[in-house]
């Protein structure tokens, strides 16, 4: 009750301040709201790319500032914060900017009404969907009506939102409550980094040579996914030990935790040599599935990225049940997944072992879900965002 009746007042407090900076004009001006940051680092390099003169500006949350260290002119704003000032600055841009991208589910909106000129796009932060989110969430049910209502004010300014295939494109449409008209398939813009091979290799030899230790071994990637009410755990629920027993020296595990979870176990210091924590965000996750050979995890939404890559993955779903009650997946959940389903430490080490992987199904999957993402989704987005810029840039550069 007390949380929901300070959300009230924060959106009151930002919908009165909004309002006031929309007497403001419209400026030539983006605004990225980033939580992640992935999406919105393409979108900017292709922006430059194509010298397309707009002001810029990033607000972020969290570490996602790290994606944009390489740009230092850039105007970069922490979102949410307790500096009055800054939270005004804020405020003043997303009222006054044409383009306002977002990759997160962000509760202002519900607070807001941009201009007719303006145009909200939602880059999300997952290619696919297993597990339910939105409209589509069970969890919906222990919502109050208030809060209810909020997040469908925040879906209903989604102007657009982007997706990498028609499957994806359906979800949205049912977990958002937006129109089929409000998908771009543009595809998703951080994938463009799979097909280019020449930084590939650059980063590849950057990350061997920082640690020499990864050279000439199998690594395994685990990652799994964020589970409610577990920013704090004592240990993963995977019997380390006997992972590097039985799979002895040929082999390396590296961790990626999601960045809000904080674990007391240091698996780095107790297994020296066979254990990596690359789970801080100065690690970026699409380089680390460039060095792995296999990837295990299991709600997560990794798997449509590392498809493209075709190379195997595992999925160890040890609360299957559990999670499937308690947050939602999607319905053929078990058939639907690229590779095998282990629900115990033995039972991963023995599918590890066998090596034997359908990769004629991953290849069937990546083509599903990462149908228009095939390596222009940044470019076909800023297309998109600036097409009538372009054009008059070109029927100038005509008339000369």
């Amino acid at each position: 009750m007390i949380k929901e009746v300070c959300i009230t007042i924060y959106l009151f407090v930002f919908k009165v301040i909004f309002n006031f900076f929309k007497l403001f004009p419209l400026k030539n001006k983006i605004t990225f709201v980033v939580s992640f940051g992935d999406n919105s680092q393409y979108i900017l390099e292709e922006i430059q790319k194509q010298e397309i003169a707009i002001k810029t500006i990033i607000l972020f949350k969290g570490k996602s500032y790290l994606h944009f260290q390489s740009y230092p002119h850039l105007k970069k704003i922490p979102f949410d914060t307790y500096n009055i000032f800054t939270f005004l600055r804020t405020i003043y841009h997303l009222a006054t900017s044409r383009h306002i991208l977002i990759d997160n589910y962000f509760g202002f909106l519900a607070a807001t009404k941009f201009k007719k000129e303006a145009e909200v796009i939602q880059l999300w932060h997952a290619s696919g969907a297993l597990k339910k989110f939105g409209l589509e969430d069970i969890s919906i049910k222990n919502r109050s009506k208030r809060a209810n209502l909020r997040f469908r004010k925040v879906y209903k300014n989604f102007h657009k939102v982007i997706v990498g295939s028609d499957i994806m494109a359906n979800i949205f449409i049912r977990s958002f409550n937006i129109s089929p008209k409000q998908i771009l398939r543009t595809g998703i813009p951080r994938t463009d980094f799979f097909y280019q091979r020449n930084t590939q290799q650059i980063i590849v030899d950057r990350i061997l040579k920082s640690n020499p230790e990864l050279h000439n071994k199998k690594i395994i990637l685990y990652a799994p996914t964020y589970r409610d009410n577990q920013l704090e755990l004592n240990h993963l629920n995977i019997d380390m030990e006997e992972v590097q027993k039985q799979l002895g020296e040929g082999y390396i595990l590296i961790l990626r935790l999601h960045p809000a979870i904080n674990i007391t176990d240091n698996y780095q210091e107790k297994f020296p040599g066979f254990v990596f924590d690359y789970s801080s965000p100065k690690y970026d996750i699409n380089e680390l599935l460039l060095i792995s050979d296999y990837l295990v995890t299991d709600y997560s939404s990794i798997p449509y990225e590392f498809s493209i890559l075709n190379k195997p993955m595992i999925f160890y779903t040890y609360d299957l049940e559990e999670y499937k009650n308690n947050r939602g997946l999607i319905e053929d959940f078990e058939e639907s997944i690229p590779g095998p389903i282990v629900r115990t430490t033995e039972e991963l080490i023995h599918t590890l072992k066998e090596n034997k992987f359908d990769l004629e199904l991953l290849g069937e999957y990546s083509t599903k879900w990462n149908k228009y993402s095939n390596g222009n989704s940044s470019k076909n987005l800023v297309n998109y965002l600036f097409q009538e810029q372009n054009i008059k840039l070109s029927q100038e550069a005509d008339s000369v």
